[in-house]
């Protein structure tokens, strides 16, 4: 089937596009840029958009049932509402103990069951710390961490029936994907093993989607591509990409066949003409849909 690059977002440039998330309910792309601490919003139908400023820094964000959304953010995680006058509302909902200063939440998600999942990291890439750690939020509140030792967490994804969990690590000195069993009923994910090494392809393994053939989708940061990888870790498809740095993938639109990939601008290419672009590609297969935040 041939890759198509339907268009890039027009009068959108991020400096770190990322987390985009299908609104189902509204037929919307939301995603965020970062460190401009914004809330960006694409109208499927109309093709407008908009952002609104936070006062700290938004990582990942997921509609919530109740309404509004759900974010990790520099200190917590939050219920966010998007106000009339362009500010984002936001009520600290968790924090776990271990969020120190120079901190933050980093990428995140729900599950089939509609929990919220997110992973913390050390801002400072150039440390390499190992300090981040994945935490599960739902109406019970904050889990401890189920996953520690991360640099930089990333790829949450689960399989169409829920059974399986994704998970990767970005940071430079990692470049790998995991797979874990996970427990529907419990929300708990156990027996990891390792799905890619990615020091074997192109780029290092940010954001990631599900496909409706249980296929994992991986951004290859910096390396301009979208990894496609069976669920035995096989690669068979990559979508090669007019961005050094794309950041995330997810697919949307009525039928979920179309993919908006939000990226990053790649330092002294400030003035490209796609320099943090958000594309939409038609890949020539369907995802299967987010999960609204339950709690």
């Amino acid at each position: 089937m041939p890759d198509a690059i339907v268009e890039s977002v027009r009068g959108v440039s991020c400096a770190v596009g990322e987390s985009p998330v299908w609104h189902a309910e509204e037929q919307a792309w939301y995603w965020v840029d970062i460190p401009a601490r914004r809330i960006w919003r694409l109208d499927h139908a109309s093709g407008a958009t908009r952002h609104w400023t936070a006062a700290e820094m938004v990582a990942c964000i997921a509609p919530r049932a109740a309404g509004g959304l759900i974010a990790g953010m520099e200190t917590g995680i939050f219920a966010v509402d998007l106000q009339d006058d362009g500010t984002v509302g936001a009520e600290r909902l968790a924090a776990p103990p271990e969020l120190a200063p120079g901190m933050r939440f980093n990428d995140g998600r729900t599950d089939r069951q509609g929990r919220f999942w997110s992973g913390t990291m050390w801002m400072d890439m150039a440390a390499a710390l190992p300090l981040g750690r994945l935490y599960r939020y739902d109406g019970a509140g904050l889990s401890a961490p189920l996953v520690s030792g991360l640099v930089t967490q990333n790829g949450l994804a689960w399989s169409p029936d829920g059974r399986t969990m994704y998970l990767s690590d970005s940071h430079p000195t990692r470049r790998r994907v995991w797979t874990f069993d996970y427990d529907v009923d419990a929300g708990v994910p156990h027996n990891r093993r390792l799905l890619v090494d990615m020091a074997a392809y192109a780029g290092r393994p940010d954001g990631a989607a599900m496909d409706s053939d249980g296929c994992y989708w991986v951004a290859g940061n910096d390396g301009a591509s979208l990894l496609r990888f069976t669920p035995v870790g096989k690669l068979d498809r990559e979508l090669k990409l007019p961005v050094a740095k794309p950041s995330m993938p997810c697919f949307g639109g009525p039928d979920l066949d179309t993919l908006l990939i939000t990226s990053i601008v790649q330092p002294g290419h400030e003035d490209d003409a796609l320099a943090g672009a958000v594309l939409l590609v038609r890949p020539g297969v369907a995802g299967v849909p987010e999960i609204a935040f339950a709690g």
